[in-house]
């Protein structure tokens, strides 16, 4: 019997959704690429149909995970962004998984083509941020509120004492918050 012409097509994304939970899980070295067909339920052979080596799989992966995150967050308000981005569920990986957190000392020590896709992540994340084109000053909030996000979880996620990260989580809330809602709107604290 004949694949059906989208085949190919869902057999990469099973190994992109596959390799995007357990690269944002383990990092880099952390996962072989048998662990990932593993995953997608594939052999290792269908793996050279697809990539042509491990890192082009990670470089693909992180766009993948980035992606199906931005369609998470889209019909959210900023306020909402930030509580979800800085939850305790993000931090135990059972939400969001941003591969910007995640990853970000681990994509530092990986080749020109991953970085090159981080940093066009990174860029789309801030300009996320960012509720108009404009200023200066509109520029570097949209900065802040990004680093303090995706540095703030990938602080809280190394930490192996929950009251410290829950405290590191609601600091950077305040911080993000700050141009994420109005004063009429209290901040939650958890």
């Amino acid at each position: 019997m004949p694949w059906s012409d989208d085949h190919k097509a869902r057999t990469r994304h099973r190994m992109l959704e596959a390799a995007a939970t357990l690269f944002t899980q383990r990092g880099f070295r952390g996962v072989s690429i048998d662990e990932v067909m593993q995953h997608a339920g594939l052999t290792r052979g269908a793996f050279y149909a697809h990539f042509t080596s491990k890192g082009e799989l990670y470089a693909e992966a992180l766009q993948h995970a980035a992606q199906a995150n931005v369609f998470r967050l889209e019909a959210t308000t900023p306020r909402q962004r930030v509580l979800g981005y800085l939850s305790e569920a993000h931090r135990q990986g059972q939400s969001i998984n941003c591969p910007l957190a995640c990853l970000v000392s681990d994509v530092a020590q990986q080749d020109k083509r991953v970085r090159d896709t981080y940093t066009r992540l990174f860029a789309g994340f801030v300009a996320r941020c960012q509720d108009t084109e404009g200023t200066a000053v509109e520029r570097e909030r949209a900065l802040q509120q990004a680093v303090t996000l995706i540095g703030g979880m990938a602080i809280a996620r190394t930490l192996n004492d929950d009251a410290l990260a829950e405290e590191v989580l609601v600091a950077c809330r305040g911080l993000a918050m700050v141009d994420a809602c109005s004063e009429d709107e209290p901040l939650e604290r958890g």
